[in-house]
C-alpha cells in the first residue's frame, strides 16, 4: 500500500471483487450462448453436418478464386 496503487485495505478489496464481478460477466456470455445452442438442438434446430461443410467449402472456395494476388 505504501508504494503500490491503492490507499487502503478497502480499496485494494473493491478492485478485487470488481475483478471478479468482470470475470465473471466476462464468462457468462459463452455459457449464455452454449446453453442456448443445446436448447435449440434439443428443439430439433440443426443441420447436417455434411451439408453445413459443403456449404463452407464452396464458399471458402469461391473466396480463394477471387483473392487477387500480391
Amino acid at each position: 500500500m505504501k508504494a503500490g496503487c491503492y490507499n487502503s485495505r478497502s480499496e485494494i478489496l473493491r478492485e478485487g471483487v470488481r475483478l471478479i464481478h468482470e470475470r465473471e460477466t466476462r464468462l457468462a456470455a459463452p455459457d449464455a450462448a452454449i446453453m442456448r445452442g443445446i436448447a435449440s438442438a434439443d428443439a430439433g434446430r440443426v443441420h447436417e453436418l455434411d451439408s453445413v461443410a459443403a456449404k463452407l467449402d464452396a464458399k471458402y472456395a469461391k473466396l480463394a478464386a477471387n483473392r487477387q494476388p500480391q
